[in-house]
């Protein structure tokens, strides 16, 4: 696996932009998109930055080797000591490099939850781009309450920040949807040529997210990503306390947990437009 970045030219001046798959190494649409796009990839201006997240967790199959590469991009002093002497520490350092080099940057993921459907996570600032992804949900607020990933960072520092989710990671379906959203941003940053028609988009912001408090944490039932939850409803037990949702909101990101200190659930409502 190709631990360099690519850099691809056009044969005009524009923007640059980035495009990062496999910051999670178990998430192989977006390595595959990429691997069956690059061969007759032809940008006509700008510069693209092409990149492989994570390089040793895709070899090996595995989300991370030592830590979230998705939360490495936070500033040092609010990383742990083990995340700094971790693999992936090192890696978000070396990516900065190009992202600081980039106007805008799509990083494709995907879930590993077979009823998952695609979405987009960013902010307000890339309402331009956002609308010809292939995805019908856009969903805001995430650099609040879950900061730390490529995205966030390129927010961060006044650049524009888009994560696609691809649907389930096993599924065919995936890597089609990851090609096409390369596709649909390298056009919409007039890399190549704009062949687009806006998409009808729904919005959802973040509101919250649950932190473990114990080393064992179980959900009520499997929920799906964006299922609607009533206030008082239960939805799981953090060792022997129940955890219930504080009102009708949307749940999405939703795992069982074995450690203290990790994302559990992630709740939101239902918004009329990404601003």
């Amino acid at each position: 696996m190709n631990t360099e970045i690519i850099e691809v030219k056009g044969r005009e001046s524009g923007p640059a932009s980035m495009i990062l798959a496999g910051v999670h190494g178990n998430e192989k649409c977006g390595v595959k998109a990429l691997q069956n796009l690059l061969p007759s990839l032809q940008i006509t201006r700008g510069t693209v930055f092409i990149g492989y997240g994570n390089p040793l967790a895709i070899e090996r199959g595995v989300r991370f080797l030592d830590s979230n590469l998705n939360r490495m991009f936070k500033p040092s002093e609010l990383l742990s000591e083990k995340d700094r002497a971790s693999y992936e520490y090192d890696r978000a350092k070396f990516l900065k490099t190009y992202l600081a080099r980039s106007g805008a940057l799509l990083d494709v993921h995907a879930s590993l939850a077979p009823n998952s459907r695609p979405f987009v996570i960013c902010e307000s600032n890339a309402q331009g781009i956002v609308e010809y992804l292939p995805a019908d949900l856009v969903v805001s607020g995430c650099d609040q309450v879950e900061p730390g990933g490529a995205d966030y960072y390129m927010n961060s520092i006044g650049k524009i920040g888009i994560c696609i989710e691809c649907g389930y990671a096993a599924a065919a379906q995936s890597i089609r949807t990851a090609a096409e959203s390369i596709l649909s941003f390298l056009q919409a940053r007039g890399h190549i040529e704009n062949r687009q028609i806006a998409r009808k988009q729904s919005y959802i912001k973040v509101r919250g997210i649950y932190i473990t408090k114990t080393d064992s944490f179980i959900l009520s039932k499997p929920f799906a990503d964006f299922e609607e939850i009533s206030a008082g409803q239960l939805i799981g037990i953090d060792g022997e306390e129940e955890v219930r949702a504080e009102r009708d909101s949307l749940i999405f990101f939703a795992r069982n947990r074995g450690r203290a200190g990790d994302e559990a659930f992630l709740v939101g409502e239902k918004k009329n437009s990404l601003t």
